[in-house]
């Protein structure tokens, strides 16, 4: 069996979680792999078939989306070019994680395609969204990627096709301690605008990874480090906790490990706000600005004792084996319009 797995490379959640399904996927045939995107940190393991510029989002310094940056890196003629030349009829299975590409391609060509992401649980209604109107960004969820079967993931199974996270091996096999130290991991914020803040906290360590440093260095008791995936996961499993964004493989790690977490989730950025009020159902402390309260808050959930339980079994290798089983008696050519069938 030939398998195009196609993955989003903004953030680096997709890339994390796909280490650990490229070697399940190779299992059951030859798997060509395909990367969009230009905001991920962290690499695969495997080389790489296919890599497009894609339609990415770049983050801002001061907790939220950088619109002006987005708008620059923006190229839409390449887009159209890349997905008309995507050679979608060498493959038998198509599997994306929030990959516009592929997921277009597979579209206009009428070709089926798996969605196994995140993103795939907000086709049900029954994953937790933030109050107010939201509509258009409903629609860029549904738009952004469009594939004709739908296995999910978030921090619990809120509908049938919806599984737990996937914890990388990296994480789950390592034996979690308290060194007393904060993670820190919140891309859309420039580290030299955390400091202050974190400085008035002068008993605590701070381990801040961030998109926004070339070089590591230490102010008085922040350390500062670029992002790099074995420093974050020696980091993460010492921590008494992680202070991070609206992202979900990081939070749902560190529940994993049974750290603390609070979530800052950006603003503007649909997604992150719907995986933080997911989170607060839960119990995770989340605040959405950074202001004069934010240190107050900060020091409260160091001190306070934190109770949040997660369960999350490992059940990769059986989700990768059914979905292969599964497309196995689905017919390799389909409608374009199928965009709510889901299984599993």
């Amino acid at each position: 069996m030939k398998i195009l797995f196609a993955i989003q490379g903004t953030g680096n959640g997709h890339i994390s979680r796909a280490r650990e399904i490229v070697p399940l996927l190779q299992q059951h045939g030859e798997v060509d792999l395909l990367i969009s995107g230009t905001q991920a940190d962290v690499s695969l393991d495997q080389p790489l078939n296919y890599r497009f510029h894609g339609f990415s989002f770049i983050f801002g310094k001061k907790g939220s989306v950088n619109h002006w940056q987005t708008y620059r890196q923006m190229n839409l003629f390449k887009l159209k070019k890349d997905i008309s030349s995507l050679p979608l009829h060498k493959y038998n299975l198509i599997i994306n994680d929030f990959e516009p590409v592929t997921a277009w391609a597979c579209k206009l060509q009428g070709r089926q395609s798996i969605s196994l992401s995140h993103q795939a649980s907000f086709i049900s209604e029954k994953t937790p969204r933030p109050s107010g109107n939201y509509n258009w960004a409903e629609l860029v969820l549904k738009y952004y990627a469009p594939a004709t079967h739908h296995i999910g993931f978030h921090f619990q199974s809120y509908d049938k096709f919806i599984n737990t996270p996937v914890i990388r091996s990296e994480i789950r096999n390592r034996e979690p301690n308290d060194k007393g130290h904060i993670t820190v991991y919140l891309p859309s914020f420039d580290d030299k605008f955390l400091l202050p803040f974190l400085q008035k906290l002068p008993d605590i360590k701070w381990e801040v990874f961030s998109k926004h440093c070339e070089i590591s260095y230490r102010d008085k008791n922040v350390w500062v480090s670029p992002v790099s995936n074995l420093e974050y996961n020696t980091s993460v499993v010492n921590c008494h906790g992680l202070l991070t964004g609206g992202g979900f493989e990081g939070p749902a790690e560190a529940l994993f490990l049974g750290k603390k977490v609070m979530m800052i989730p950006m603003k503007g950025q649909f997604e992150q706000q719907c995986n933080a009020e997911a989170a607060k159902q839960m119990g995770v402390p989340v605040l959405y600005c950074l202001n004069e309260r934010f240190v107050t808050a900060l020091s409260n959930w160091i001190e306070q004792p934190f109770t949040v339980k997660s369960n999350f079994v490992n059940q990769t290798e059986n989700i990768v084996n059914s979905l292969v089983q599964n497309f196995s008696i689905l017919n390799p050519v389909s409608s374009p319009g199928l965009l709510s069938k889901s299984f599993l």
